[in-house]
């Protein structure tokens, strides 16, 4: 397809009042999450940005879509730019919703039967250091408590409407086959890989699980709740192998031995210290790309803040390292599985038997008990997430109704990790148009990247100053214009599969 001089100009247009409402979102997004402001106030972006999304703007992304021929750049392109706008049209339409459930999390307690009280922000770092099992089950049912009353009723009605939205458009003949269309991913047939994940790694789960939790809590299986398991991840046993006064400075020293910058030139701002309101889960917020990113932790303590600032900072330097002249939709949109990529690309260095010895203080009788513990997590950590996307295909298919879901959510994730879940999770834990398959589909592309820079600089690549102009200029700098099996093809060639995954859990469990 040639697209006419005068559509270009439009879509110039479009390109143009997309990043400035990106900008702006994201930078509300920012402050909110990160505690600097109580709430969140997206209507009002939505409102002066409303030209950015309208229709018009759909129906010239949908034109460049559908009348260009797969595999061409403005196919490519078309496919971005309609799955944002249809992500954008849903998010206004959702923003009262939104805004309520952001102001809720930042204000609300969660008051315990026999006196005491969280914030709800912190309670998860809460139960994850609770060595008593009765005291943060207690506090963990306190919890699913409040979210049954108050957020699960919200997060319910968000991701029903958004489906209705979305199905509504027309674009596909449901949810799924609307998201398969404009992701570029078939969700159904990750489900299935998922499955046989499931299936292979049962045995070695079912070999496992007992001894670390009799190990690390002194509970059998058949105790074990989703409260036990963040306990048990927590693994305060190695804190003093990775003291939270160095973590910065060790982390940002590895990036540099890799010739690369770790504020990538003053884009990166960090935002890691204690703060009341700054939600529990990391995150990265691009508000200019490149030029200003920032990276927001929560300390939990231990090998956690570690393995997260490395995630986090795998997000930050790809964003302030991509070309500023990539288009909109190559900086902007595009599959998030190839900067979570990036990012487990780092903190897999966290099960690196050369990188710890180097960065972190284990000793050397330390050093295999912490790569066995390293692989029990990964596998918890995997076989959660593939049961997240097996549960959601369900959520999303319409084949099961709303009230029946918190049940099969329970059972799901029971099933696959052996701990017990809550049912007043089944909306809350789920993050919405399928991001579950971005991680998973993350975890896959990481273990094809690590493999090629291990190739091209050997098995120290994390500090070879080669590595890190190459990794800036052949893989942050190009953004997301790439699907993720396209990536894994260029800089491996080799397919996106779990079978590497299942290989170095094997080898660190042994």
């Amino acid at each position: 397809m040639t697209v006419a001089p005068g559509a270009l100009g439009a879509l110039d247009a479009l390109r143009s009042r997309g990043e400035s409402f990106l900008q702006e979102v994201s930078r509300e997004y920012y402050a909110a999450h990160a505690g600097l402001k109580p709430e969140a106030n997206l209507q009002p972006i939505y409102d002066r940005h409303r030209e950015a999304f309208d229709d018009e703007s759909l129906e010239l992304a949908l034109g460049l879509f559908r009348g260009s021929r797969p595999g061409t750049e403005e196919h490519r392109s078309g496919r971005m730019l309609v799955e944002w706008l249809l992500e954008s049209r849903v998010g206004r339409a959702l923003a009262p919703l939104e805004e309520r459930e952001i102001a809720w999390e930042s204000d609300a307690v969660v008051h315990l039967p026999g006196g005491g009280a969280e914030p709800y922000s912190r309670v998860s770092i809460t139960i994850a250091n609770t060595r008593d099992a009765t005291e943060r089950r207690a506090l963990d049912d306190a919890r699913a408590a409040l979210v049954k009353a108050k957020l699960a009723p919200m997060r319910e009605e968000r991701l029903a409407r958004e489906k209705e939205l979305v199905e509504r458009t027309g674009i596909a003949p449901d949810y799924i086959a609307t998201f398969d269309a404009l992701a570029g991913i078939s969700v159904r047939a990750l489900r299935d890989e998922c499955a046989a994940f499931l299936r292979t790694t049962q045995a070695m789960w079912d070999d496992v699980l007992p001894e670390f939790l009799r190990r690390g809590l002194g509970i059998a299986p058949s105790e074990a709740t989703r409260a036990d398991a963040l306990a048990l991840m927590r693994v305060p046993e190695f804190d003093a192998a990775f003291p939270a006064d160095e973590m910065e400075q060790r982390v940002t020293g590895q990036i540099v031995e890799m010739g690369a910058s770790p504020d990538a030139g003053g884009r990166v701002r960090y935002d890691t210290g204690e703060r009341d309101g700054k939600r529990a889960r990391a995150f990265c917020a691009p508000v200019t790309i490149p030029s200003e990113v920032y990276l927001v932790l929560r300390p939990h303590g231990g090998q956690n803040d570690w393995r997260t600032l490395l995630h986090e900072l795998g997000h930050a330097l790809h964003f302030a390292n991509m070309d500023a002249a990539l288009p909109f939709e190559h900086r902007w949109l595009g599959d998030n599985s190839i900067t979570e990529g990036f990012a487990m690309l780092f903190d897999h260095r966290m099960q690196d038997r050369g990188w710890l010895a180097r960065y972190a203080r284990l000793g050397r009788a330390d050093l295999p008990r912490y790569l066995r513990a390293a692989g029990f997590e990964e596998l918890q950590l995997l076989r959660r997430y593939c049961a997240k996307l097996v549960y959601e295909v369900e959520l999303y298919g319409g084949g099961v109704s709303w009230a029946a879901l918190p049940d099969l959510y329970a059972t799901t994730l029971t099933g696959a990790t052996g701990f017990q879940y809550q049912a007043a999770d089944a909306f809350v834990d789920v993050d919405p148009r399928f991001y579950s398959a971005r991680y998973l589909r993350a975890w896959q592309l990481q273990s094809v990247l690590a493999e090629a820079l291990v190739a091209r600089f050997n098995e120290d690549w994390w500090r070879n100053p080669s590595a890190g102009p190459w990794i800036v200029r052949e893989l942050f700098s190009g953004g997301q214009r790439e699907l993720a099996e396209e990536l894994a093809q260029r800089a491996g060639k080799t397919p996106l599969s779990f079978a590497p995954l299942v290989q170095s859990i094997e080898g660190l469990l042994t």
